[in-house]
């Protein structure tokens, strides 16, 4: 069951925006980093009108968001915003493989800021940054508590969200803000016996996405599928998307060709968690996405998935991290990126 939770009329209160290529997301906090809601406010984004179009569509949602917990604009204290993929530069965007292309090289920061001042009647802060490093920062505040340990968070979806947070609380952005962009390393091919497949994001190295995602999926299928021809997906008229899209739902009930995908992927997160571990040295690995999601997939696949990712880190690690790491699934779900952004633009107004 969700519980709601609302602030009183005196409260400050930061919003967190979670743009997604398909869905945006609206959620809030209060000054004390607590919840307004668990229950998000979900809008089409409607990609395909523009990025101006998007950006109103978000002020929009906001207030929304605002008018359902009985709150004001002037209680807004500050914005956050969370986009897949990389930044040109702080607030514009980069070519990202999951959205048009009339995207790459828009001035979000610019655009959204006078969206959201024309509705509060002033300027609102507003904070900008990758939708996994947002996740990320919601996560890290939920497994580590009151600790500082580091947090690598992992979320297979239609692509691989990666997030790396420091002892701060904060997202590792890097220095041209393309920090944690790891869904785009290249995967050890020769362990997995896989295929250099391509990457949305124009790479043909075969990076980690492709094998730990939805987005291989179909290639990953169509690899396998000759050893199953009389499964139901070798007989379908469906496309290899459609195909993809029905493993998750097989795979609850035991279906071997599934399994044995999303076995592979496991194998494949668990060696990008050893990869990771190398430079990040993170206390708790947390892994997001779907497959974790208790209302799509069963506890027995996801202990397989967990256990299956450890069996392939645990040789690659060193002595002390195989005693102290921990892998742990996500709690927020579909919360955590527009928590972040909130949680972010909440530290930005304290500091």
């Amino acid at each position: 069951m969700r519980y709601l939770h609302f602030v009183s009329a005196n409260d400050n209160i930061y919003i967190g925006t979670d743009g997604g290529a398909t869905t945006t997301k609206i959620g809030g906090v209060r000054s004390d980093g607590s919840t307004v809601s668990t229950v998000l406010l979900q809008r089409a984004t409607g990609a395909e009108r523009g990025p101006l179009a998007v950006m109103q569509g978000w002020a929009d949602a906001v207030g929304e968001f605002l008018a359902a917990h009985d709150l004001g604009w002037d209680q807004v204290k500050g914005v956050g915003a969370a986009m897949p993929g990389p930044q040109r530069r702080y607030g514009v965007l980069e070519r990202g493989p999951n959205l048009p292309d009339s995207f790459a090289g828009f001035d979000l920061l610019s655009a959204y800021g006078e969206a959201l001042a024309a509705r509060a009647g002033r300027p609102v802060p507003l904070v900008v940054g990758n939708d996994g490093n947002m996740g990320g920062v919601a996560e890290a505040l939920r497994v580590r508590g009151s600790g500082s340990g580091t947090v690598l968070m992992l979320a297979p979806g239609s692509g691989l969200g990666c997030a790396y947070i420091d002892r701060s609380g904060l997202p590792l952005d890097g220095d041209t803000l393309a920090g944690m962009e790891a869904a785009h390393m290249p995967a050890p091919l020769h362990l997995l016996d896989v295929k250099p497949h391509p990457c949305g994001c124009g790479r043909t190295w075969g990076c980690f996405e492709v094998y730990t995602s939805l987005s291989g999926l179909p290639y990953l299928l169509e690899e396998r599928i000759g050893r199953y021809p009389d499964h139901e997906l070798a007989r379908s008229t469906k496309s290899s998307k459609e195909k993809a899209l029905a493993l998750r739902g097989l795979a609850q009930t035991g279906d071997p060709l599934a399994l044995e995908l999303f076995d592979l992927q496991a194998r494949a997160m668990g060696l990008h968690v050893a990869n990771l571990a190398m430079a990040l040295d993170p206390q708790f690995v947390v892994i997001g996405g779907g497959l974790m999601d208790p209302e799509a997939t069963t506890l027995a696949f996801r202990d397989r998935y967990l256990c299956i990712l450890w069996q392939s880190a645990e040789p690659y690690l060193w002595p002390a991290q195989r005693e102290r790491m921990r892998v742990v699934p996500a709690a927020l779900g579909d919360l955590s990126q527009a928590i972040g952004a909130a949680l972010v633009a909440l530290h930005q107004d304290r500091h």
